[in-house]
């Protein structure tokens, strides 16, 4: 019988196969090498899932969502019959399931997909488009005005869009149209800028905003379980104001300097932006009420604390309710969760159980001892402390394509190394903080973060292009971080 009909397995298949393999083998290789001293066996096996998903995320060999059923499933076999602290009984599939479950009830998760709700009712009513045009008609054509307005529309959308890529794929369009309005291929030096601008200014909002982006999320999750207190969305606000202002600036001369965008005459680009904004045609009722919730969220938000006791979760979810509500609202479930990414909320619920995990199997102390406590940075002052761990936590985002894995794997090694420094809880709480904003520095590599991969798949840069701006805005903000953890994030309680 011929077989001729059958397609060979196709290269990008097989790579992906080898690195699944290449992950399981890693995890089970760690479950069988001897405990080391100071180390528990549930400890080891947290080390293990460890391993397993850095290998899963780097390689993106599977899905997110794939990969939170990976690590389930692998942190039930490695887990049963051991205990989970020292001296406990030994857990059966049943407990091991629980406890990798324990992030699916954390308010962390429940906001993030009340937020990515939010993102889906801009796109249905298309008001994130409407804000998007009417930003960039009104700031005028010129190469230093676009690059304004670039980051203008990616800070008004952050303080509404959880979610960087809902928020570029909103902003690409209207970019690309820019260009070709100007009579300019995609590949230009006007579109190269703008495409870049807009995948790091959405990174440099992600730090500016609590809500902007889920690791941001999920390291104050796990900051709230150790230090037993959180930041509110105000006071977050205030605390990166003078560092995402510094790095917006950076961001413009690096895109100036570097990129030297062009733009021909601008009467045409104007005429047709002009077009596009007309064929919006007037507000309509679904977008007044939904400019409505987002104010009255907005106004929680910032007053959380100080106005109101409640916090971003509650309000969020009260947003949400009035946007679902029938005359009310916006949209319907129906037309909702086909729209949700209901795999990033997986995986974010499963990287708070892994941090988890290793918190409490003394996985993440053990750790943070082994490689950070080695560096004699308790002996320093904490500006440099601050300094150290940041330049490591950039280094180490370089092989990351997920801000959010990149905080699961991070943020927990970041606390339980905090907590041995001879400072303050106060102290220790604005160190791991800082670190919580350095997630998001995905500036030097198209693959650092999804944002920058939208843009680039536009094929307006080159890789080379994003990387001579990324470099050095990740060399200004590191410098920027420096400064600021010496001088005025001291005198504002910070540190």
């Amino acid at each position: 019988m011929s077989l001729s009909f059958i397609s060979p397995p196709e290269p990008e298949s097989n790579r992906k196969l080898a690195y699944l393999g290449l992950a399981i083998l890693l995890y089970v290789g760690m479950l069988l090498l001897p405990t080391p001293a100071g180390l528990t066996t549930s400890g080891q096996v947290a080390l293990g899932l460890l391993v397993l998903v850095i290998v899963l995320w780097i390689s993106e060999c599977v899905s997110p969502a794939n990969s939170a059923i990976v690590l389930t499933g692998a942190a039930v076999l490695g887990l049963m019959g051991h205990p989970l602290r020292a001296g406990g009984p030994p857990m059966s599939s049943t407990a091991a399931l629980s406890t990798m479950l324990t992030g699916f009830s954390s308010t962390a998760v429940l906001l993030v997909a009340a937020a990515l709700f939010l993102a889906v009712a801009l796109k249905l009513t298309g008001l994130d488009r409407r804000v998007a045009l009417l930003v960039m008609s009104k700031v005028g054509i010129s190469p230093s005005r676009l690059i304004l307005g670039a980051m203008l529309v990616g800070f008004v959308l952050a303080l509404f869009i959880p979610s960087a890529t809902a928020r570029v794929g909103a902003v690409i369009p209207i970019m690309v149209g820019v260009t070709a309005a100007l009579g300019l291929p995609v590949a230009s030096s006007l579109g190269a800028t703008l495409m870049i601008v807009t995948a790091s200014a959405c990174s440099i909002f992600n730090m500016a905003v609590k809500t902007g982006a889920a690791q941001n999320l999920i390291s104050l999750n796990f900051m709230e379980q150790a230090f037993g207190h959180t930041i509110s969305w105000g006071g977050w606000f205030v605390t990166t104001l003078p560092f995402t202002l510094g790095m917006c600036v950076v961001l413009y001369i690096a895109a100036i300097l570097v990129l030297r965008p062009q733009v021909p005459a601008k009467a045409e680009a104007e005429a047709r932006l002009a077009e596009e904004v007309s064929k919006l045609g007037p507000i309509t009722a679904a977008e007044k009420r939904l400019m409505a919730v987002a104010v009255l969220l907005l106004a929680l938000w910032s007053t959380e604390g100080t106005l109101h006791p409640f916090d971003t979760a509650t309000t969020t979810q009260i947003g949400i309710a009035l946007l679902l509500m029938p005359r009310i609202g916006v949209m319907h479930w129906s037309q909702a969760e086909k729209l949700v990414p209901w795999g990033t909320i997986i995986l974010f619920a499963a990287g708070i159980s892994l941090g988890t995990l290793m918190a409490t199997t003394g996985a993440a102390a053990w750790l943070a001892q082994v490689t950070l406590g080695q560096l004699g940075l308790g002996a320093l002052p904490v500006f440099m402390v601050v300094g150290a761990l940041s330049l490591f936590s950039i280094v180490l985002h370089l092989g990351f394509a997920s801000a959010t894995g990149l905080a699961s794997t991070l943020i927990p090694i970041m606390i339980a190394f905090a907590q041995t420094l001879p400072v303050g809880r106060e102290v220790a709480f604005g160190i791991v903080l800082i670190q919580s904003f350095v997630v998001s520095f995905g500036f030097i590599l198209p693959t650092n973060a999804p944002q920058n991969m939208l843009c680039y798949g536009t094929g307006a840069f080159t890789i080379a292009q994003f990387a001579k701006v990324g470099v050095i805005v990740t060399v200004a903000g590191w410098l920027l971080i420096m400064l600021l953890s010496a001088t005025l994030w001291p005198m504002m309680g910070v540190l």
